[in-house]
Order: structure tokens, then C-alpha cells, then sequence
């Protein structure tokens, strides 16, 4: 999340609005902006919609339907137009996340 908040200017000059989304709660959401002053929305999937929707649930640790992590470049239409998986332990790779912005912007 802090790759984003400190790259947040790049997305924009690509015309990308960055937005998280977990299954974490509003509240724990508002605790995440607020101690890493994020610059950007975060979205609470609780119920797991999202998870189910994009097909992206897995077992993390004894918990079921946890959002792996993954990201999604979505057009003004909400058309999916490019997917990024990481492993757990993996932080997304930015620079490949906003090559895909760019194109998309050209």
C-alpha cells in the first residue's frame, strides 16, 4: 500500500485512479489510511463479493475464501483489461502495474 500512496502521482499522470479493496472491515480500512496517511480509497469486500466475483479466493492459513492477491486494471467501462497475481509473500512489481496504465492510456 505504501508503493502506491508513494507512487500515487504516476497513476494519475496515467489517468489511473488506485483503489484497494480487502476483505478487511470499514473500520480497519479507516485505521490503515490513517496510519499510513494513504492517498487513496480503500474498499471493504467483508461479505466477500469481490473475492467470489474475480474468482480469486484461496486458503491462507486455516482461513478459507481469503483474497489472494492480485491486481485488476479496470476501463471507465468496467471492463477488466489486464490481471497481475502475486504469491502472499509478493509485493507487486509498480512499474509493471503502471506500464499496463500506460498502455491502456494510449
Amino acid at each position: 500500500m505504501e508503493l502506491l500512496r508513494d507512487r500515487r502521482a504516476e497513476f494519475d499522470e496515467a489517468g489511473v485512479q488506485p483503489i484497494g479493496i480487502s476483505r478487511d472491515s470499514p473500520w480497519t480500512h479507516i485505521a490503515w489510511t490513517q496510519a499510513l496517511d494513504l492517498n487513496f480509497g480503500l474498499l471493504s469486500d467483508f461479505n466477500g463479493d469481490a473475492v467470489s466475483a474475480f474468482g480469486i479466493g484461496q486458503e491462507f492459513r486455516g482461513f478459507k475464501h481469503v483474497a489472494q492477491r492480485c491486481a485488476f486494471l479496470v476501463d471507465e467501462g468496467g471492463i477488466v483489461r489486464a490481471t497481475w497475481a502475486y504469491e502472499n509473500s509478493e509485493v507487486p512489481e509498480i512499474d509493471e502495474l503502471l506500464a499496463g496504465c500506460r498502455a491502456l492510456s494510449t
